[in-house]
């Protein structure tokens, strides 16, 4: 039976990777996300179920400590948040070469640099786009509840299993500090050696039978011709992921003839915009990105020709706009709104916005 509790984002998403039966945990202190290891600290999961938890010497060497359990077949997950993730994108390049499957948390600060410890959605690019070198993708998924930071933690598991590929859920200081009732899973054990080999396969480095050659776990390929195959796999196994993994969430989309794209915190805030777009008249309707990488540009495409334009909401600059851009092709307007600096957009500015940018 699950468990109904009040917490912070932070903590609900700690207790959910103790109930997915994840093996370990290396992170390092950053505010806003500091919960996440004291949280699991306090709790001692060692006692409950095994699980380690360590505090490493730097995001670096969690990161790489991660990879390790990673090719160990584990359930390992490491959080931070921006500054900390970019420390990190070294090693999340390996382990994405590498095919290993782990879930990378990052709770969004205002930046660039060391900017503030205020709730930010600027490190869109840096989930989406790579952030580290190479061709490679994340999965990204965009919780924008507290339930939905418990959620994604199992879901991010059993996606990085079934493509053998890093999962980043991709929150911000807002939820992650915010405090709402969740429904925490129910306990999974965690799994031995021989079980990891039976349900996901005989690839990680569990101890060689003699049944087989050794796994040798690495994201080196010194012959070039050896690395474009590799990465052609790769990139074959990212248009299956875009085939089979995209997940959004539509709003009052069906008459509208405006509709805001958001995701996380400014998916909540627009939310309540449609509400007071409509009380005065203004058929406007919400799509919510939950996959921010594969990106849901169906959804938007199918509207493209029905609406008179797309406002892309965001606490930055303007970078997922490029996506609602693409998606878009052409057929319909497409502005942005964004926040920078740790500011939160309230729904009446993003109102303000929409009518100035689109219905004027």
């Amino acid at each position: 039976m699950k468990e109904l509790k009040l917490m912070k984002g932070n903590e609900a998403l700690a207790e959910a990777a103790i109930r997915a039966g994840a093996d370990a945990y290396f992170g390092y202190p950053i505010t806003p996300q500091s919960e996440v290891i004291e949280y699991l600290m306090l709790e001692r999961p060692e006692e409950r179920t095994g699980m380690v938890v360590l505090q490493a010497e730097s995001e670096v060497a969690a990161i790489n400590m991660v990879y390790g359990a990673a090719a160990c077949g584990k359930k390992v997950m490491t959080s931070s948040s921006s500054p900390g993730v970019s420390l990190k994108l070294e090693g999340i390049s390996y382990i994405a070469g590498a095919e290993l499957p782990c879930v990378i948390v990052n709770v969004m600060r205002g930046g660039p640099g060391l900017g503030t410890i205020q709730p930010s959605q600027a490190d869109y690019f840096q989930a989406t786009k790579g952030g580290g070198h190479g061709d490679y993708r994340l999965i990204v998924l965009a919780p924008s509840t507290v339930q939905e930071m418990a959620d994604f933690v199992d879901k991010g598991f059993e996606m990085a299993f079934k493509y053998r590929n890093p999962v980043m859920i991709l929150s911000d200081g807002a939820i992650g500090q915010m405090m709402e009732k969740v429904y925490l899973p129910e306990q999974k054990e965690r799994l031995s050696n021989e079980e990891i080999v039976k349900k996901y396969g005989d690839w990680a480095t569990t101890g060689r039978p003699d049944s087989r050659e050794r796994n040798i776990i690495t994201s080196l390929n010194l012959k070039s011709e050896v690395q474009e195959v590799h990465n052609i796999k790769l990139q074959a196994k990212y248009k299956l992921i875009e085939k089979n993994e995209t997940m959004h969430e539509e709003f009052q989309c069906e008459d509208a003839d405006y509709i805001i794209v958001a995701f996380g915190s400014s998916a909540r805030i627009s939310q309540k915009t449609v509400q007071l777009a409509r009380e005065k008249g203004y058929k406007v309707g919400l799509i919510r990105p939950i996959t921010l990488w594969p990106y849901p540009s169906a959804a938007i495409a199918k509207y493209a020709d029905k609406v008179k334009g797309f406002l892309s909401v965001e606490m930055n600059a303007g970078q997922m706009v490029e996506d609602v851009r693409l998606a878009a092709n052409g057929k319909a307007p497409v502005e942005h709104y964004g926040r920078m600096g740790g500011m939160i957009a309230s729904p009446s500015e993003v109102l303000d916005a929409l009518e100035q940018k689109l219905i004027k």
